[in-house]
């Protein structure tokens, strides 16, 4: 149990040091959309997961985007409004709507993907290769774990 005098090092505490990272590095990668595709970078999450998984519902997406259903929402009725997004009603449950991609939404997808892959092999340069498969594996474990303690708190 840490010091209740202790003092909280804000450039090494790791959540902080994350959110940042991840904040950056969204930002960087939606200035490579934003202009030109005109999309938000939830709008974009939520192509990216329809264009992997599809069809999805709005809960689903969210789910996979790890964002909260009022945003995914949102960005699904923008990017229906634009025809990239497609609303199919569940014949076995009238209550249920899977999305996917309209044509025109995977054209822009089609576009936006070598991008985004591009701005990530240029990121992980930082890294060597063994550095790289570390990462990922630090990650993931990571994830797991911080998945697991919210599922305890």
């Amino acid at each position: 149990m840490p010091n209740a005098l202790q003092a909280l090092e804000l450039e090494k505490f790791l959540p902080y040091r994350l959110s940042v990272l991840a904040q950056l590095v969204s930002e960087s990668l939606h200035d490579l959309y934003a202009q030109p595709f005109g999309l938000s970078v939830t709008q974009w999450r939520v192509m990216a997961a329809l264009g992997r998984f599809a069809p999805l519902t709005a809960s689903d997406v969210g789910q996979r985007i790890v964002m909260d259903k009022v945003a995914v929402s949102r960005a699904v009725a923008g990017l229906m409004k634009r025809g990239l997004v497609e609303r199919a009603t569940d014949r076995s449950d009238r209550r249920r709507a899977s999305l996917k991609l309209s044509a025109r939404g995977r054209a822009m997808h089609a576009r936006i993907v070598p991008l985004a892959l591009g701005y990530e092999a240029r990121l992980y340069k930082a890294l060597s290769p063994d550095e790289r498969r570390g990462f990922d594996a630090l990650s993931d474990r990571l994830f797991a774990h911080a998945t697991a303690l919210r599922g305890t708190t």
